[in-house]
């Protein structure tokens, strides 16, 4: 049995902030039911598929279905497909989720409350429904209305200040989008505290989840001093507030990289012993952690003259023989490939009716009892209509049939 199981979640969420949300509860079992519509697709399933050639046809109408994005943040549930500007879609939606426990968005603020779907609508029709949305800055306040992406949501949050070099121009926004999956994290956690309140007390509640507090919650040093001594924290780079050497070193091929911190004195020795203690090991620049931190640059220089021409894996192996803490920088196919993250099923292998077998990221938490597993590729867009409106809903194959006609269901 899986942790979560017997639970429904009604699932509005699109992009990667709100499906992450639900896919983390989906794979310790929750029956998530993703609520879609073909006339606007979720941005994750829509583009030229990146699996090779075009297996299926785009002029088969099949590409949104084969987006390997959205197969990894939307496993493990099922997808209906449902008009809910028009009233009879908003009655099956308001019926599914009578017999739900939680509705989940990430729209703007106000979308589902001008749609007849906001918590004090849902409330009225299921007393300890709980409802999380999902937002850049939260459903009030300000700036509750700006529009934002995950990057500029990480700029608001403070995030993207740090990001950069010590004494060169500010990088600022990275490529990944952290501020979704950041925020992903915590509203799962939030979901989680609901329900076990309601199990309490009997009580649903609303979230709001503000995805640029989010990030802000992973400031805490750079907030710390400010707050405390006024300091405007600025980007280190790969540099430590006290330890030195901390930095990813050049290593011999294309991009090859070994990262490495050495927090004490005693690891500063065996890590000089392993490289063969060269003079510069001796010097009083080096003699002390102090010393150290504030010579880092010319540390910097040394430690990449050595790591230069080695490989990285080997300089790993080495010195964590010694039990300093060195790492090869991986990639993603170094990280495919490395037999301890195979050992641990970091990537697991799934059969998807249509692309064939792929590769998913897997589950990154172990539950002795209920460790949670993928036991469903991403649904093709209204792939559980019958399940859901016949099964669940009780309704007569003539009467869906009725429904897809008139477009309700589409």
């Amino acid at each position: 049995m899986l942790s979560l199981e017997g639970y429904r979640i009604v699932d509005f969420g699109t992009a990667w902030a709100g499906p992450m949300t639900t896919q983390l509860l989906a794979d310790m079992g929750a029956e998530v039911i993703k609520v879609e519509t073909k006339s606007r697709l979720d941005g994750l399933r829509m583009g030229r598929p990146i699996v090779g050639d075009d297996i299926a046809g785009g002029d088969e109408g099949k590409w949104p279905n084969l987006q390997p994005a959205f197969h990894s943040l939307n496993r493990n549930k099922m997808s209906i497909t449902v008009d809910i500007k028009t009233e009879k879609g908003l009655d099956l939606i308001r019926n599914l989720i009578r017999l739900s426990d939680v509705v989940s968005d990430n729209f703007s603020p106000g979308v589902l409350d001008r749609a007849g779907l906001g918590y004090d609508d849902l409330v009225k029709i299921k007393s300890d429904i709980i409802c999380i949305s999902l937002s850049g800055v939260g459903q009030y306040g300000p700036l509750k209305d700006a529009t934002l992406y995950a990057n500029t949501i990480m700029a608001l949050s403070g995030l993207s200040s740090l990001i950069g070099y010590k004494g060169e121009p500010l990088m600022g926004m990275s490529a990944v989008a952290y501020g979704d999956a950041n925020a992903s994290i915590h509203a799962a956690f939030t979901i989680l505290a609901a329900l076990f309140h309601r199990k309490r007390t009997g009580e649903g509640q609303k979230i709001d989840l503000a995805e640029a507090q989010m990030g802000s919650s992973l400031m805490g040093e750079a907030l710390m001093d400010y707050f405390m001594n006024g300091r405007i924290a600025e980007p280190q780079g790969n540099r430590h507030p006290t330890m030195a050497p901390h930095n990813n070193y050049q290593c011999e091929g294309e991009d090859k990289w070994i990262s490495i911190a050495v927090r004490t004195d005693e690891e500063w020795n065996k890590f000089c012993e392993a490289i063969g203690n060269p003079e510069w090991c001796k010097d009083e620049k080096f003699a002390d952690a102090k010393s150290r931190w504030e010579n880092q640059d010319e540390l910097d220089r040394h430690i990449t003259e050595w790591t230069i021409d080695r490989e990285n894996n080997d300089v790993m192996e080495l010195l964590q023989g010694v039990g300093v803490a060195a790492v090869s920088c991986m990639n993603t196919e170094d990280q495919y490939f490395d037999p301890h993250f195979n050992e641990r099923q970091s990537h697991i292998e799934i059969e998807h009716p249509l692309v064939g077998v792929e590769s998913l990221y897997g589950i990154p938490w172990r539950l002795s009892e209920t460790p949670g597993e993928i036991y469903r590729p991403a649904p093709s867009i209204g792939e559980h209509n019958d399940y859901v409106f016949g099964e669940l809903l009780g309704k007569s194959k003539e009467e869906i049939e009725r429904l897809v006609e008139a477009k309700v269901i589409y």
